[in-house]
C-alpha cells in the first residue's frame, strides 16, 4: 500500500471532480476516481492520474463493491469527496412535482448517505479522516433568504440545503473521532450541469475543493473568498 494519503472522489469522470482529482494527485494523494460508467472514468483517470472505481451513488450494491475494493486494495480511506451531483427539475417552483425533486436527491442527498455510510469504516482506519461534500451557495438559506435574491432553482437548491444539514450532523456526530466534516462551494463553474453557463472555470471550482480537503476544519461551509453562511 502506498504511504500517500488516500482519497476517494464521486462522480469524477468529468467537470469539478475531474479536476479536484489531478489538483489531489498532484498534491502526491493517491486518488480512487469514481465514476458509474466504466470507459469514462478509466479515461478520465488515465488523465488525472487517478485510479478508476467503478461507483454509482444511487446503486447501493455499487456502492458495496467499491469499498469492498478499497478496502481490499488499500485497507483505509483518509479523504471522501462527495462530489457527485446533479441538477434537475427546471422551472418554478410552483410547477414542480415530487418526482422532480426526487431526481435531485436520490443523488445529492440520498447517494451522499449511502456513499458515506458504506466508508465511514475505512475512514476510522485514517489518523486524520476527512469527509468534504460538494454543495453550493445556492444551498446557503442566508443567501437565498437575502432581498433580492431570486427565485431558486427549487430541487437542486433544496437538496443541497439538506446536504449542507447532513454536513452538520455528521461533524457533530464524529466530533470526538479523527474524522473531519466539512461543506465546499466551488461557486458558479461552467459544466454540464448548468449547460457551462457558468462564470468561473472547473479549475477554479475545484481549487476550492482541493483547499477544503487540506483545511483541516470541520463543521464549515467554505467558498472560494472564504466562509460561505449557512
Amino acid at each position: 500500500m502506498d504511504d500517500a494519503r488516500i482519497a476517494l472522489i464521486t462522480g469524477a469522470n468529468k467537470g469539478i471532480g475531474l479536476e479536484t482529482a489531478r489538483g489531489l494527485a498532484e498534491a502526491g494523494m493517491t486518488v480512487l476516481l469514481g465514476a458509474r460508467d466504466a470507459g469514462r472514468g478509466a479515461a478520465a483517470a488515465t488523465a488525472a492520474g487517478a485510479v478508476a472505481v467503478l461507483l454509482d451513488v444511487t446503486d447501493a450494491a455499487s456502492v458495496t463493491a467499491a469499498a469492498n475494493r478499497v478496502e481490499d486494495e488499500y485497507g483505509r480511506l483518509d479523504v471522501l469527496v462527495n462530489n457527485a451531483g446533479v441538477l434537475t427539475g427546471w422551472g418554478r417552483p410552483a410547477d414542480l412535482t415530487a418526482e422532480d425533486l426526487r431526481a435531485a436527491y436520490e443523488v445529492n442527498v440520498f447517494g451522499v448517505v449511502t456513499v458515506t455510510r458504506a466508508f465511514l469504516p475505512l475512514l476510522r482506519r485514517s489518523p486524520a479522516g476527512r469527509i468534504v461534500n460538494v454543495s453550493s451557495g445556492l444551498g446557503s438559506l442566508t443567501l437565498l433568504s437575502a432581498p433580492g435574491a431570486g427565485i431558486p432553482v427549487m430541487s437542486y437548491s433544496s437538496s443541497k440545503a439538506a446536504l449542507n444539514g447532513l454536513t452538520l450532523a455528521y461533524a457533530a456526530d464524529l466530533r470526538d473521532t479523527p474524522i473531519t466534516v466539512v461543506a465546499a462551494d466551488p461557486g458558479l463553474c461552467a459544466t454540464d450541469l448548468n449547460h457551462h453557463t457558468g462564470t468561473r472555470s472547473a479549475t477554479d471550482g475545484a481549487a476550492v475543493v482541493v483547499r477544503a480537503v487540506r483545511s483541516g476544519s470541520t463543521a464549515r461551509f467554505l467558498g472560494a473568498d472564504g466562509e460561505v453562511p449557512w
